[in-house]
């Protein structure tokens, strides 16, 4: 069948709640996928950071294979060994005491949200949740009702009530707020990655953790774009020096099996007993062990040594594109998550589009910024074939 046949099908059969690229991928290996037609492309996006390993990495597949030919799916009616064998390798390695699992990151907000607000109303009868201008925490109705972006919001009033926003990187502000004693919680990203790899401050953090102990508010850290090995550490926590009271995490968690988890402190965790929270399919067999494939490799095989390098190298490459073309306004990230700042909105697209005919795929956010998230398995020979085919694209189009 021929990509043009796909693609009549999917206009046909298929919601179009997505700008999709005019490709049809049908296998991958390490960072780079092919399409139907045989063409490969150096795959810059991962499914928007959720094939931290690659494609088809030996771990993942073996733990999915050996799981699908025993046991996919029971319900958390049972114990389930592959989810226990994953929340403890969480919990071993962050702040946490206690692991929910559910099966995206919306569902992991979501989950973070009630049991924040679950811990408020023991603790003062408090509600209220602090986010983030320019944020984005998912589409469900209470995610999207955290997300600081109007966009995303447009048409799906009334939202879930009981959110304030601030604006991001700015302490001030975020002060003032927590002067609500209904005040229970701050969500935060440790960086914006759908708002454009923002970055905060570097004492933002540190700062936003001490108001919150202060004031007794909880801070959630979401983590589902750029936890698990994304910035050159297992979670951009540890970059700052601090310990959230609730995370949530997804994306690359499952190697592509969808799945989410909320990390808790037990003093938090406790206030979700049996009945007040729950998920079918969170926590299934096929998930956890590919899930603890996922985590292991990349505890065990120097991928966050080789991301943090990586990252710097590659940062190093696109500063030096920056220098050249003007059409650059920024570059900026933190190991392998990087965004390249355009001047100009109506030029963005086309870069993109030069780069997946040259073979890169890479992934443009508001309209001006090229978010770049490589595999935490990327060397440098495949960060110079990038590197030049972004080169290429931006003299065409300067």
């Amino acid at each position: 069948m021929r990509t043009e046949e796909i693609i009549a099908r999917f206009e046909r059969y298929v919601m179009n709640t997505y700008s999709r690229h005019p490709l049809v991928l049908v296998g991958g290996e390490g960072c780079w996928v092919k399409d139907i037609d045989g063409k490969k492309y150096l795959d810059f996006i991962t499914g928007i950071a959720v094939t931290n390993l690659g494609h088809s990495h030996p771990a993942v597949l073996k733990a999915i294979e050996d799981q699908a030919r025993t046991l996919i799916h029971v319900s958390n009616l049972f114990h389930i060994a592959p989810q226990v064998e994953l929340a403890e390798i969480l919990v071993k390695n962050s702040f946490a005491d206690k692991v929910f699992f559910c099966n995206s990151g919306a569902e992991a907000n979501e989950g973070a949200i009630k049991l924040a607000r679950k811990w408020g109303g023991a603790n003062g009868g408090r509600y209220r949740i602090v986010s983030a201008l320019g944020s984005f925490h998912g589409r469900t109705l209470g995610a999207l009702s955290a997300t600081g972006q109007k966009k995303y919001q447009k048409g799906f009033k009334p939202l879930t009530g009981g959110f304030k926003f601030v604006p991001y990187g700015k302490i001030e502000p975020l002060r003032s707020v927590l002067d609500d004693s209904k005040v229970c919680a701050v969500i935060i990203e440790p960086i914006q990655g759908e708002n454009g790899v923002v970055m905060p401050p570097e004492d933002y953090l540190p700062e936003v953790r001490e108001i919150c102990t202060q004031r007794n508010v909880l801070l959630i850290l979401d983590e589902i774009q750029v936890g698990l090995g994304r910035t050159g550490r297992l979670f951009a926590y540890e970059h700052y020096g601090i310990e959230p009271d609730i995370m949530t995490l997804a994306k690359a968690l499952g190697g592509g099996i969808p799945t989410g988890a909320v990390l808790a402190r037990d003093d938090v965790a406790m206030y979700l007993t049996p009945g007040t929270h729950g998920s079918t399919l969170g926590g299934n067999p096929l998930a956890m062990n590919s899930g603890c494939a996922v985590l292991k490799t990349i505890l065990g095989n120097g991928l966050l040594d080789n991301a943090d390098a990586m990252g710097r190298y590659f940062l190093g490459r696109l500063r030096t594109l920056a220098e050249r073309y003007k059409l650059i306004k920024e570059v900026r990230g933190k190991g392998l998550i990087l965004g390249i700042e355009l001047k100009r909105k109506d030029i963005g697209k086309g870069i993109i589009k030069r780069c997946l005919e040259k073979g890169v795929l890479l992934n443009l956010t508001e309209e001006r910024i090229i978010r770049i998230l490589p595999p935490l398995i990327v060397t440098k020979g495949e960060i110079d074939f990038a590197t030049e085919k972004l080169d290429e694209s931006f003299k065409e189009a300067s």
